[in-house]
């Protein structure tokens, strides 16, 4: 007998005792691969490329095309990634407007 055999989570949906490993089934659900303009597959920690020039809400500012965006994060969302750039803190871009680089 293992230690997973032992451990039991409480599921509020259904109101009984469960084992643990049944949930962790849910959490290791395959992630879909988030790719760029081109078709790259990127990860968290890529450099990435604007294809185009962007209006930045809220910010008044527009990033011109060739820009080089850092360090990205993925998001819960395939179709967006979540950056940094030096003047413009919380930016998120669509993957439909970059290139890996």
């Amino acid at each position: 007998m293992t230690d997973d055999d032992d451990q039991y989570v409480y599921d509020e949906a259904t109101g009984e005792w469960r084992p643990a490993k049944d949930f962790a089934v849910v959490s290791d659900a395959p992630r879909t691969d988030v790719r760029d303009a081109a078709g790259n597959v990127l990860a968290d920690g890529d450099s990435v490329t604007l294809i185009k020039d962007l209006k930045v809400k809220g910010a008044n500012q527009t990033l011109k095309q060739g820009t080089v965006i850092k360090s990205i994060r993925l998001t819960d969302n395939d179709e967006e990634i979540d950056c940094r750039h030096d003047t413009i803190k919380g930016l998120v871009l669509r993957t439909e407007f970059v290139r890996k680089r």
